[in-house]
C-alpha cells in the first residue's frame, strides 16, 4: 500500500481527519486509489439505497473490492438521503433538498447512525461516500457537518484523481457564486 501523501493522512498527535468522496464519473480503480492515498481505513456508505448502475459501486462488490485493498466498508442507511430529498436535488431544488434532509437528520434512525459514525470516526480515518461528485450538492456534506459538530474533526473532500479540497472554503465559494 502506498504511504499517504503529506497532508492527506492521519497524524497521530491530532484527531483523525474526516473525508468525503463521491463516485460520479469515477471508475472503481482510481476511486480506491484515492482512498488509499488519503489513508482512509473505513468507507462509510451514506446512500439510502446502496446499489449502483456504475460497475463496482454496488454494496457487495464495493465491500469486496475495498476489503482486497485493506479498507473496511460500513453502510449507514440511517444517514441516507430519503427519496424525496434525492428527487429535489435531481430537480435542482437544493433548498427543498436541504429542508428534507435536515428533517430526516432529526429522525431516530439518523441519530442512531450518526452515533455509530461518531464512534467509527474517532477510531480511524473514515470517508463518507455518496454518488455526487460535488459535495456541496450532496447530503454527505450535511452529514459531515453534523459529525464535525460532535467531534471537531476537520473535513477534507476527496475528488477522485484530483486534489484535496477544503470543505468549508469550497462550499462558501460555491454558495457565494450561486
Amino acid at each position: 500500500m502506498d504511504a499517504p501523501r503529506p497532508g492527506f493522512g492521519y497524524d497521530s498527535c491530532m484527531k483523525h481527519p474526516l473525508y468525503t468522496i463521491g463516485y460520479e464519473g469515477a471508475a472503481i480503480e482510481p476511486f480506491v486509489l484515492t482512498l488509499k492515498k488519503a489513508g482512509v481505513k473505513t468507507l462509510i456508505d451514506v446512500r439510502d439505497v446502496p446499489i449502483s448502475r456504475k460497475k463496482g459501486f454496488s454494496k457487495n462488490t464495493l465491500r469486496m473490492t475495498l476489503a482486497d485493498n485493506g479498507i473496511d466498508y460500513v453502510h449507514l442507511k440511517g444517514l441516507g438521503d430519503p427519496k424525496a430529498g434525492r428527487a429535489a436535488a435531481r430537480a435542482g431544488r437544493y433548498n427543498r433538498f436541504r429542508t428534507i434532509f435536515a428533517k430526516h437528520m432529526r429522525t431516530n434512525a439518523a441519530q442512531v447512525d450518526l452515533k455509530v459514525l461518531e464512534g467509527l470516526a474517532e477510531k480511524r480515518p473514515v470517508a463518507l461516500m455518496c454518488f455526487e461528485h460535488d459535495h456541496c450538492c450532496c447530503h454527505r456534506s450535511i452529514v459531515a457537518s453534523a459529525l464535525v459538530s460532535l467531534t471537531g474533526q476537520t473535513v477534507h473532500n476527496l475528488i477522485v484523481d484530483k486534489a484535496l479540497f477544503d470543505h468549508a472554503s469550497f462550499c462558501q465559494r460555491s454558495t457565494a457564486a450561486a
